[in-house]
């Protein structure tokens, strides 16, 4: 299976002036977060909450911002969120992902939503 990526709409729940920008995501089952490059927290005025050391695929620590509340959309589903302002890609992580239950199909290469709950999400709870 190669690199999967998805449409996503991403907004500012706390400035509803701002409008919501568009983003190509790479959809990363490994990791748990929503990352986010510098550019789009700056468009959405994202306020930095946290600092967080972060360990990336080669091994390597950063500290990163911690920004939000960031709101993800995709599809019928959105979710409100956290995000790491580090990269140069937008990257949904299995957090958000679990959230707006959403699968990542390899056969389909693409991320859809759960197709035993398409119309409302579902969660655990338990």
């Amino acid at each position: 299976m190669g690199l999967v990526y998805t449409t996503l709409l991403l907004s500012n729940p706390r400035n509803k002036e701002l409008k919501p920008i568009e983003v190509k995501a790479l959809a990363d089952t490994g990791a748990l977060h929503l990352c986010i490059p510098s550019h789009i927290a700056i468009q959405l005025e994202l306020e930095e909450i946290y600092k967080r050391e972060v360990t990336t695929a080669d091994g390597q620590k950063h500290l990163s911002p911690y920004v939000g509340p960031i709101e993800i959309k995709f599809e019928n589903r959105g979710c409100f969120a956290g995000a790491l302002v580090i990269g140069n890609e937008v990257l949904l992580g299995s957090v958000p992902m679990e959230d707006m239950d959403l699968i990542v199909s390899p056969a389909k290469q693409t991320v859809i939503a759960n197709p035993e709950s398409p119309n409302i999400p579902t969660s655990i709870i338990k």
